[in-house]
């Protein structure tokens, strides 16, 4: 989920939370959990920090080890340590309990859309995407907020945030029920898949499509019931006996791409004297263009001369980030 969300999740936790006696009948119990239950909903996203060093770096680590099954463990125990330095007397299991609730909702939301996390590392580093929830969804974030209007003015926190979470439950299997149907009804007009990706927006029933069969890759859009092809494109295994691919794949931010992109196209091409191979994530369809990439240029002697990986909307705008790129190199 989006950090707003996460937040906001966070408040809606603290005030399920008045309904543990410890925290209803101490004030500073209470405070302690508050601050537990909003860090506990955001420090996994501590890992964004990570973009300022470089998106290969960012995209090939975030959500991965700070959303770990390790590290997931000892996040509570951190934020209810610092959350006893600042109120000190406060009950400090019950601060514990809230803080690794807050930690779990976290980790656990975030499996549930398209981009995914590695939750149960270091078991596996698989990617675990439901593709169920858009990473903002409307109807959560509005829920929230209205629970918390209501605590404010003329509902007990407890009662209403239980209220709303069991709404969410219940909106959450609607959602993986949904999603069910719209890949059965794609099996059901495009037979032979052999993989079926869809990307949830944050319309009910519209979703973004990325499709494999044996020889062939399919993108497009669900709208209700009505599949809309957009692309179809031979299916090519990496040639790894090409030397200019493997040139292209000992760069950090092809690595980077390939470790997170489950359904990609790459293409060569020459231009301007130098190759181009380019890998395309083909989830992420947007304004006519697919924007996520990773893109490596190559000197005739198959050096790395610059290389990109992130999103871009315009291909002039994917050339600038490769000649910055290949200035400060």
């Amino acid at each position: 989920m989006d950090t707003a969300t996460h937040v906001v999740i966070g408040f809606g936790l603290a005030g399920i939370a008045t309904l543990d006696p410890a925290v209803a009948g101490s004030s500073l119990t209470f405070q302690a959990v508050m601050l537990g239950t909003v860090a506990g909903s955001v420090i996994p996203d501590i890992d964004t920090v990570l973009k300022l060093k470089n998106n290969a770096t960012y995209i090939r680590n975030h959500r991965g080890m700070t959303h770990s099954l390790p590290v997931t463990m000892l996040w509570p125990y951190l934020i209810a340590m610092l959350t006893m330095m600042i109120f000190p007397g406060a009950n400090a299991s019950h601060v514990l309990f809230w803080a690794a609730v807050g930690v779990f909702l976290h980790v656990f939301s975030d499996i549930f859309n398209a981009y995914g996390t590695q939750a149960i590392r270091p078991l596996s580093d698989q990617w675990i995407a439901l593709g169920v929830i858009n990473i903002f969804d409307p109807f959560i974030f509005s829920l929230h907020i209205m629970g918390l209007i209501i605590w404010q003015t003329i509902g007990h926190p407890g009662i209403t945030f239980l209220i709303i979470y069991a709404i969410l439950i219940a909106y959450y299997i609607l959602r993986i029920h949904h999603h069910h149907q719209m890949v059965m009804e794609v099996r059901k007009q495009l037979p032979n898949l052999t993989k079926v990706l869809l990307s949830p927006t944050m319309r009910w029933s519209h979703y973004h499509l990325a499709a494999e069969s044996a020889d062939r890759y399919y993108v497009g859009k669900i709208e209700g019931k009505k599949l809309i092809l957009i692309d179809a494109f031979n299916r090519k295994p990496i040639d790894r006996r090409d030397g200019k691919i493997r040139a292209a794949m000992k760069d950090k931010n092809v690595r980077a791409f390939l470790s997170f992109s489950p359904m990609y196209r790459w293409t060569v091409s020459e231009r301007n004297g130098r190759y181009v191979i380019q890998f395309t994530d083909l989830r992420y369809f947007s304004k006519g263009m697919y924007p996520f990439t990773a893109t490596v240029w190559l000197n005739n002697d198959l050096s790395i001369q610059s290389s990109y990986t992130g999103w871009v909307f315009s291909e002039q705008k994917l050339r600038k980030k490769l000649v910055l790129a290949q200035t400060k190199a």
